[in-house]
C-alpha cells in the first residue's frame, strides 16, 4: 500500500477510535446525569410533590443511559482493536482527545493548491514521459543498422592470404518505420490528453475537498461551540428548576435529551471534519522526489 494511502487509513482508524472514546465519556456523563435525575425524582415523590410515575420515568431514562454506556464501551473496544491492527501494536492508555476537539480557525478563503505536484499528476507525467521515450525509440529504429565485417581468405591461384572487409547497409524499402512512429505518436498524444484530463479532474477534486473541509469545520465549530454551550446551560437550568419544583419532569427530560443529541451531533461533526481533512491531505500529497538522496 502506498505511504499516502496507509497514512489515510491509519488516520481514519485513529479518528474513529478517538470519536468512540469521546462517545463513551459522553455516555458516562449522561448516565451520571440520569442517576441524579432519578434521585431528585425520588425526593419529590417521597415529599409528595410528584407522582410515582416521575420516579418510574426517571428510572427508565437511567436504565437506557447505562445501556448506552455498555454499547459505547464495546464500540470503543472494536475501534481500538482496529487501530491496533492497522499500526501493528497494541494501544495503551488514552488517545489524544485534545487533537479530536481541535478545529482549524477560519481566516478567510483557503489557499489554492497546485495540482501539478500531486501523486495523480506525477503518474500522468510519467505516462507522458514513457510515451515520449517510445517515440524517440521508434525514430531511432528508422536509421539503417550499418554492419562492418572483416575476415581472411586464401587465394588458391597464388596460395596467398588476403584480408577481406565488408560493409552491409540495409535499405528499408517495404518497412521504413513510419507506422511504428505514427503509433508511438498516437500513444503519446493519448497520454498527453489523459494528463490534461487528470489535471482538470484533480483541480476540481481539490477544490471540492477544500470546500468540504471548510464546511465540516464550520459545522464542527458550531456544534461543539455555541450550540453545545446553549444545550448545556439549558439542561443545567432545567435540573436546578426541577429540584426546586419550578419545572416539571418533562421539561427536564426534554432538556437532557436535547443535550444528549447536541453532544452526539458535535462528536459526529468533529469526526466528519477530521475525516474530510485526512482525505484532502491524501489528495494533495506531493509526489516523492527520487532525485534527492
Amino acid at each position: 500500500m502506498p505511504a499516502a494511502d496507509l497514512r489515510l487509513v491509519v488516520t481514519q482508524a485513529y479518528m474513529e477510535a478517538v470519536a468512540a472514546e469521546r462517545r463513551l465519556l459522553t455516555a458516562r456523563e449522561q448516565a451520571a446525569l440520569a442517576g441524579e435525575a432519578l434521585r431528585a425524582a425520588r425526593v419529590r415523590v417521597r415529599a409528595g410533590r410528584a407522582s410515582p410515575m416521575e420516579e418510574q420515568r426517571a428510572d427508565v431514562v437511567r436504565i437506557n443511559a447505562e445501556a448506552a454506556v455498555e454499547r459505547a464501551t464495546r464500540t470503543l473496544g472494536v475501534a481500538r482493536g482496529n487501530l491496533a491492527r492497522r499500526i501493528g501494536q497494541p494501544i495503551a492508555g488514552s488517545l489524544d482527545l485534545a487533537w479530536f476537539d481541535q478545529v482549524s480557525p477560519a481566516y478567510g478563503p483557503t489557499q489554492s493548491i497546485d495540482p501539478g505536484s500531486t501523486l495523480a499528476m506525477a503518474a500522468a507525467q510519467a505516462d507522458v514521459a514513457t510515451a515520449d521515450a517510445q517515440v524517440r525509440l521508434a525514430r531511432s529504429q528508422r536509421v539503417p543498422d550499418i554492419r562492418v565485417s572483416a575476415s581472411a581468405r586464401r587465394l588458391a591461384a597464388t596460395n596467398d592470404t588476403a584480408a577481406v572487409f565488408g560493409v552491409s547497409i540495409p535499405f528499408p524499402v517495404f518497412n521504413n518505420g513510419s507506422a511504428a512512429i505514427a503509433q508511438a505518436r498516437a500513444d503519446r498524444d493519448q497520454s498527453d490528453a489523459q494528463r490534461r484530463m487528470i489535471a482538470l479532474e484533480t483541480a476540481q477534486a481539490i477544490a471540492a475537498a477544500e470546500a468540504e473541509v471548510a464546511n465540516a469545520a464550520t459545522t464542527a465549530r458550531t456544534a461543539s461551540g455555541p450550540a453545545l454551550a446553549a444545550a448545556q446551560e439549558s439542561a443545567r437550568i432545567a435540573r436546578i428548576g426541577y429540584r426546586e419544583g419550578k419545572f416539571g419532569q418533562l421539561d427536564l427530560l426534554d432538556a437532557e435529551r436535547t443535550l444528549s443529541e447536541t453532544r452526539a451531533a458535535a462528536i459526529d461533526a468533529l469526526a466528519a471534519y477530521h475525516d474530510a481533512l485526512a482525505r484532502r491531505d491524501r489528495l494533495t500529497t506531493a509526489a516523492p522526489d527520487f532525485t534527492k538522496d
